[in-house]
């Protein structure tokens, strides 16, 4: 499986960034959750498709790693949203998985702590933006805190639009300093939401990742559309789009985030950097003390 610059390989029936990005007036009830857009193949499928897409990753992901080595100053941001169970662990374990670790920053944002909360709501979200030659993830993200505080009522609609401005401009400045950023919302249905909760509950090992609240919140979803869908509409530019993906299938979201993130480093067209010292002349040093 080859890729490109625009996520066409064989098994897709068209670039996946134009697939999959948030367009204006887009109705999140209306997204199918279990489809599987542009991908025309079975599952069995996915799996060497992923495996052929970890190849190229790695390899752009060391090119990246190398020019911030070398005094470049590119890097790539991949925010990941999405409601309870979404998949968003399993994007980071199974696509960021495989890349080299030490060129991936990872930062998962939860509730804002005291400290956190007495600062500007973008500070603790600066101080983990990834350094160049970095692939920095955000499991939530500063849109955290336009979303919760809307569903709860604790921001005005003025403060509200003030933090989607700021966010705006924000991400505006970070690309501008030579970060690429990704951002995708990843879509689950309410029915497969509710099996995926249900399986946390009735299986010991995964007792860990239930929380009481996620069914207040689950009750809570109208609201939480509504929320999202104005996030779509006011903050996907050409700068930093938003991208939904359809969830319910998570091979499929895997393999559709895989190709975004691809197409976002292949983007910085990187080749390997220019040594800064003279190749033939160290060869002759080192062969002299064989």
């Amino acid at each position: 499986m080859s890729t490109t610059g625009t996520g066409r390989a064989a098994a897709w029936g068209a670039p996946v960034r134009e697939l999959l990005r948030a367009r204006p007036g887009l109705a999140l009830a209306d997204v199918d959750a279990s489809a599987t857009p542009g991908f025309d193949r079975r599952k069995a499928d996915a799996v060497p498709a992923l495996a052929a897409l970890g190849a190229a990753l790695s390899d752009l992901q060391e090119r990246l790693f190398a020019h911030g080595r070398t005094g470049g100053d590119r890097s790539v941001l991949l925010v990941l949203q999405g409601l309870d169970t979404a998949g968003k662990g399993g994007i980071v374990r199974h696509v960021l998985g495989m890349v080299d670790p030490q060129g991936v920053a990872l930062r998962a944002f939860g509730v804002p702590t005291p400290q956190e909360r007495a600062q500007h709501f973008l500070a603790r979200v600066r101080a983990a933006l990834p350094a160049p030659g970095r692939i920095g993830v955000f499991d939530r993200s500063h849109y955290e805190d336009v979303l919760v505080p809307r569903v709860e009522g604790a921001l005005d609609a003025a403060a509200l639009e003030a933090r989607l401005a700021e966010i705006t401009a924000f991400e505006a400045e970070v690309a501008a300093r030579g970060t690429t950023v990704v951002k995708v919302l990843l879509w689950v249905s309410p029915d497969e939401q509710h099996a995926r909760l249900r399986e946390r509950l009735t299986r010991p090992e995964k007792h860990w990742k239930y929380d009481p609240r996620d069914v207040d919140v689950r009750r809570q979803r109208p609201a939480y559309e509504a929320a999202y869908a104005d996030v779509l509409a006011r903050t996907s530019t050409d700068v930093a789009p938003w991208y939904v993906v359809p969830a319910d299938r998570k091979w499929y979201a895997r393999l559709a985030v895989s190709v975004l993130l691809h197409d976002a480093l292949a983007d910085l067209h990187l080749g390997w950097p220019e040594p800064a010292y003279d190749v033939a002349a160290e060869l002759a040093r080192l062969d002299a003390t064989a």
